[in-house]
């Protein structure tokens, strides 16, 4: 393998988790439309999850059929799980949990995501942690200076920024107006269940990987029994509401296939992808770069204006995220050469059995080469004293 493919496998991870952030940051804006018209969040993740499944089957029915496992009964309930916790669970609850609180609070509570992860993955000894090694540190801090700089952009503003392409907002204060059906902790409550929701969903998506590593499959039958299950929810909670079905050319329908495509099939099988290699934290940890993101897009496109405590925010993420992938290649780095001296042994041991096998065979056709001369050689001394 030349130096620049094996170059180009290395960056690839970090490329697929970016750009997954810029398609989280595009549905950040069409959800908000979305919600803003008056879309149920129960139909938003119905419709969501339907659309990708309906996308993925075919391709995962096609593309893998000779390499997809055999089904099992406990794959099947992980399968199910996996529909309940991100697309029910966790879409509906921080979805609802909106209604109740600010988009200040929403944005900050969301990036709870890469440290309940990480916690996880930890617990449940997905991720490895050695506290007298540099490289854990490296990711522990920089799992909390990316979650430290995300809370920054969202609750520290500072002094403007003139820069020339933005402009002062006459209605920058418009919707930070008072509502009073607003319930701060109830709010906070249920954006952080369904934060705890993402984040068993990343490390249950990770473990089901190692026994079903169809990625296709798994994602279209994700969607397909979240879609499911959503149904279910749906009409138990609604009854009787049968106007949140309506579907329209508008906003809610380009939310509903954006978040089909992108939020669910693309980032399941990405992100699934990504984790074989990189692990669930890895993926979860580039959450924040999102935020970034979007002030910058926002900053050019909508041009609004850009403060310090965005830019502060921004640069402390870039800080965490450098040092979390530093310390990820540097495990990296001293775990290959271990794997390498176990496989080694592996087959030194291999070739040590097969050795002691063959000498073993040798000497047993030896034995019963013997045996057959000492059987010819009595033949013949009876033959001689019988004549």
């Amino acid at each position: 393998m030349s130096m620049e493919s094996k170059f180009m496998k290395k960056l690839k991870p970090y490329v697929g988790v970016i750009l997954l952030q810029f398609g989280s940051a595009g549905f950040a804006i069409v959800a908000k439309a979305a919600l803003n018209q008056g879309t149920s969040h129960y139909t938003f993740a119905v419709y969501r999850n339907a659309i990708a499944a309906l996308l993925f089957a075919p391709f995962a029915l096609f593309l893998e059929r000779k390499t997809r496992p055999k089904m099992t009964f406990t794959i099947f309930l992980k399968i199910m799980l996996l529909g309940l916790l991100d697309p029910v669970f966790g879409q509906n609850l921080f979805y609802a949990g909106m209604n109740y609180t600010t988009a200040t609070v929403t944005s900050a509570m969301c990036n709870l995501i890469p440290a309940l992860t990480f916690l996880l993955a930890w617990i449940l000894r997905l991720e490895i942690v050695n506290f007298k090694r540099i490289p854990s540190h490296a990711k522990i801090w920089g799992t909390v200076v990316t979650v430290g700089g995300a809370m920054i952009m969202t609750l520290i503003k500072g002094p403007v920024l003139g820069l020339p392409w933005t402009h002062e907002s006459n209605n920058a204060n418009s919707s930070s107006s008072a509502n009073n059906t607003q319930d701060p902790v109830k709010g906070a409550l249920m954006i952080g269940a369904g934060c705890l929701g993402y984040s068993l969903f990343y490390i249950l998506q990770a473990h089901t990987l190692k026994t079903y590593p169809a990625g296709l499959s798994l994602t279209a039958l994700i969607c397909t029994f979240g879609s499911l299950q959503g149904t279910v929810l749906t009409f138990m909670v609604e009854r009787g509401n049968t106007s949140i079905w309506a579907v329209g050319w508008n906003a809610k329908l380009l939310a509903y296939v954006y978040g089909g495509i992108v939020s669910s099939g693309i980032t399941y099988y990405v992100s699934g992808a990504i984790m074989k290699e990189k692990g669930p934290v890895f993926v979860t940890a580039f959450n924040p770069l999102s935020m970034v993101i979007v002030a910058v897009l926002s900053s050019f496109i909508l041009a609004e204006q850009m403060d310090v405590g965005k830019v502060t925010g921004a640069i402390v993420i870039v800080i965490g995220l450098y040092l979390v992938i530093w310390g990820k290649s540097r495990e990296q780095k001293e775990v290959m050469p271990i794997t390498q001296q176990q496989h080694k042994s592996e087959s030194s041991i291999l070739a040590t059995k097969t050795s002691e096998a063959d000498n073993t065979k040798d000497s047993q056709i030896s034995a019963s080469e013997a045996g057959e001369l000492n059987d010819s050689h009595s033949k013949i001394i009876s033959g001689s004293e019988a004549v």
